[in-house]
């Protein structure tokens, strides 16, 4: 028996304003864009999460069962929801009661902090968790790092922390002659079951779906479903991991892949020897065949599938280190409201909007990015921070106390401070 596993992943940022120039810093502390957080989520909810978790629940019934998938939903956006759109949240539950619907846990900010800071990353881990048994009663056994971003030292503390399973992207120079299509297990770990992504059958849907030039368009379900049977006798699990958006958002509803996605179902099924699983069920049904060890992060994005969408060139770096300085600070002054902004601040999008790889070439980046330039986005994003440095410094003065540990002051790892 094969066993074919969907994972969704659903998303949306907190974007900053715009209009946030230098001349706002000091006087204007409402960092984020609230009219276009709700249109960009009302606009993805109607083209996606509506009508797509109405198709899910339908093929769920259809197949009494047998058809079942997996989300993992940020803190974030679910926050989003609950402000804008709880409707939506309310088509999750629905989902999620039907028992073929798995909740995987990941960071509650979508953040870089597993790179920076283990702490923090474990914090908001927690906080994901908790959101996760408020509003779908479920707890999850399964853990998704941010951009599915992984290394030994993430599995070793993901371990620690009581997860039965992991996911990451089956990425070739980590696989070497080996199939994605197995279970394995991170190298430094003893119980941690790693789930590793098909990439190639993941992205003819994720990526080349609508490509008009793609050899394979128009993909039909019952071409995909012949690649997927493909795989019988060399493999156990098929991992089809992509962004939910990926529904009517990035392949709009007239490229068919709503009615591509009602079909599919049927046409895995139709082999007897195949199956869908979640994750959880996955870890239950298979066992590793081997170690795999990830000496270096891997991520699912673009073709390098390493970090260098959010890290690597001098501004991306420069911002993200400034953000991670003030934990410090921040959490001395134990201030729920500061400790939620400085988090917010970590989101992963913020830094992927200042990717600067093929931009000038109309790539994914420039599609995702809604400022003009990654020079603009660096430049908004770090009017932002010197504003909330000022809060803070403000903050840490009024309370006219010495500095807790040492006697060095978490004001020392703040940039205008040094």
């Amino acid at each position: 028996m094969t066993s074919v596993c969907f994972y969704f992943q659903v998303h949306q940022p907190f974007r900053l304003r715009k209009d946030y120039d230098f001349f706002r810093i000091g006087t204007d502390h409402h960092y984020e864009d609230d009219y276009a957080n709700a249109t960009i989520l009302d606009k993805v909810a109607n083209k996606c999460y509506r009508p797509m978790n109405q198709l899910l629940l339908e093929e769920i019934h259809r197949w009494k069962g047998r058809f079942r998938v997996s989300f993992s939903i940020s803190g974030v956006c679910l926050e989003q929801m609950e402000r804008w759109a709880p409707d939506v949240i309310e088509s999750f539950q629905r989902l999620v009661d039907t028992g073929c619907v798995e909740i995987l846990s990941e960071t509650y900010y979508h953040s870089l902090a597993s790179l920076f800071s283990p702490e923090d990353f474990v914090a908001q881990i927690a906080m994901h968790r908790a959101k996760v048994l408020e509003l779908f009663d479920y707890e999850p056994v399964v853990f998704r790092n941010t951009e599915l971003i992984f290394q030994d030292q993430i599995g070793e503390l993901i371990e620690d922390l009581g997860y039965r399973g992991i996911i990451a992207e089956g990425a070739d120079r980590i696989l070497g002659w080996r199939s994605p299509n197995f279970l394995y297990q991170p190298a430094p770990c003893h119980k941690l079951t790693l789930l590793l992504k098909n990439y190639r059958l993941s992205d003819d849907i994720a990526f080349r779906f609508s490509n008009r030039a793609w050899e394979a368009w128009p993909l039909r379900s019952e071409t995909f479903a012949q690649w997927v049977h493909q795989v019988a006798g060399n493999g156990e699990v098929i991992n089809l991991f992509m962004d939910y958006e990926t529904f009517g958002e990035h392949q709009w509803e007239e490229s068919g892949i709503f009615d591509f996605m009602r079909s599919l179902p049927g046409g895995i099924l139709a082999h007897p020897d195949f199956a869908f699983a979640t994750p959880r069920e996955l870890i239950d049904r298979y066992q590793p065949i081997g170690k795999l060890s990830f000496p270096q992060p891997v991520s699912w994005a673009d073709v390098d599938r390493d970090l260098s969408a959010w890290l690597g060139n001098s501004i991306q770096d420069a911002s993200a280190e400034r953000i991670y300085r003030l934990e410090g600070v921040v959490k001395a002054l134990g201030d729920p409201e500061l400790l939620h902004t400085w988090r917010k601040l970590q989101t992963s999008d913020h830094f992927y909007y200042m990717c600067t790889k093929w931009f000038a070439d109309g790539d994914v980046h420039k599609y995702f990015n809604p400022y003009e330039s990654p020079y603009d986005a660096h430049v908004i994003y770090n009017n932002v921070v010197s504003d909330f440095e000022e809060r803070l410094l403000q903050r840490w003065r009024a309370r006219e106390e010495p500095a807790p540990g040492s006697g060095r002051s978490p004001l020392a790892d703040m940039a205008f401070v040094d």
